[in-house]
């Protein structure tokens, strides 16, 4: 943990790196990510989490009910794919070329003059329907669940922007005479299809982005979860040896480290006396000598000679899995600096709408004629450009991609106020060896 102390005017570094927790827990300077504290997932299945709003807990996957964000493993795996990531690239693959066509109709058809202005609508209602309807679904899905959580976000504004457009463009594609003469313009009532299919376009090229960001960042925690070897050599009671997945090692099982390999969970030492390279978990580059009953660390490489050792610590009870539930804790958790933003973004969304609204009325009652189509095109631009993408996005993934970072670089933060707080330290204390333990 990124430890600071106050002294003689000026902050004191003591430990850029946190101890992985052990047999005994450093108490947790704030009260806020200690109720965050990540619980491995249970036999029955994994829990899922936002990556925004890490207080987000559930058995099944789903979209977050406060950002609408999809919500992701709380312990990270070891998975290449990712099915949010596939899902928005094929939806946005799939309808670019449509919404090409209707953006290109909508700048150039009236120039062209290839179709009738009626029959342009049609065709661009025809085209544009997938990418709204379809493309667009978890969108409107996330902004239906803002309304009926009553927690606005930028999912509110997007569905409320491109639905407007959309609906309004078909209603004067079908009805066209049920809409006053001013409403007319070369031949038909102006449509604003190419509107509704570039904000939906646009968006998941975003999240597209966004997902490969994250994806990125979770780089670490699968380096470190990639430390420990897939299978362990079991000894049995009859003394019989056989290959099985670290998944199947039990506390008290006795399994055989051959030289060369890595110890596969934590233990100790039942017979033989070898060289264990530590240096994945504390740094240090020369190997320690380990004999009949010292501890040995799961993940750590056996140099010399043979072992055999009773398994104590299994699955996310090891170090080198507490280590990746620090990381990943301290990416979800938040700092004071992301708690103001939420509240900003809330307030700000709410605005917004008003400012909208009262951006249709005005255009509407007191604009040009036709004033009202001028209105919804505003009150529409309103909503879209002030989507609060930076406010909700940009400081959960700065604190991503320090932990991240770091992570890699053997400092593990216990939270973001951790990282918040690094701005303030003036002086850095370390061993005689310059390492930070």
């Amino acid at each position: 943990m990124a430890n600071h102390q106050h002294h003689s005017g000026h902050h004191e570094h003591r430990s850029g790196m946190h101890r992985p927790p052990g047999n005994g827990k450093p108490v947790n300077e704030n009260p806020a990510a200690a109720q965050q504290e990540v619980q491995p997932p249970t036999e029955a299945g994994t829990l899922y989490t936002c990556p925004m709003h890490p207080q987000v807990r559930q058995a099944t996957p789903g979209n977050c009910p406060i950002c609408g964000m999809s919500l992701e493993p709380l312990m990270p795996i070891l998975e290449e794919d990712n099915p949010e990531l596939d899902d928005f690239s094929r939806r946005f693959w799939r309808t670019l070329p449509l919404t090409v066509v209707v953006t290109f109709l909508a700048m150039f058809g009236h120039q062209l003059n290839w179709l009738s202005m009626q029959t342009q609508s049609w065709v661009e209602l025809v085209l544009s329907t997938p990418v709204v309807i379809w493309a667009g679904l978890p969108f409107f899905i996330r902004c239906w669940q803002s309304f009926r959580n009553r927690s606005p976000n930028m999912w509110t504004l997007i569905g409320l922007g491109t639905a407007a457009a959309y609906i309004y463009s078909v209603a004067a594609t079908v009805a066209p005479q049920a809409f006053p003469a001013a409403f007319l313009s070369m031949g038909r009532v102006a449509v604003y299809f190419e509107a509704a299919v570039v904000i939906i376009s646009l968006t998941l090229f975003g999240q597209m982005l966004e997902l490969r960001a994250r994806s990125q960042t979770s780089a670490a925690i699968k380096a470190l979860l990639g430390l420990a070897p897939k299978t362990a050599r079991h000894i049995d009671k009859d003394g019989n040896e056989a290959d099985i997945p670290l998944s199947h090692v039990h506390e008290g099982d006795r399994l055989r480290v051959r030289p060369g390999e890595k110890v596969p969970v934590d233990g100790v030492v039942l017979d033989g006396t070898s060289l264990i390279d530590e240096s994945m978990l504390t740094g240090e580059p020369l190997p320690v000598r380990k004999k009949v009953g010292d501890h040995v660390i799961g993940a750590t490489m056996n140099t010399s000679g043979a072992l055999v050792i009773q398994a104590e610590k299994v699955g996310s009870a090891t170090v080198l899995s507490q280590i990746v539930q620090l990381v990943a804790q301290a990416q979800r958790s938040r700092a004071p600096m992301q708690r103001m933003a939420d509240v900003v973004a809330g307030y700000f969304v709410i605005a917004v709408i008003l400012v909208s609204l009262f951006t249709f009325f005005v255009w509407g009652l007191w604009g040009p004629e036709p004033g009202w189509v001028y209105g919804l095109v505003n009150a529409v631009a309103v909503l879209i450009i002030a989507c609060p993408c930076a406010l909700g996005l940009a400081t959960p993934m700065s604190i991503m991609v320090a932990t991240g970072r770091g992570a890699t670089q053997g400092v593990l933060f216990r939270d973001a106020a951790a990282i918040e707080h690094m701005r303030k330290v003036t002086t850095l204390i370390v061993d005689k060896t310059g390492t930070l333990t």
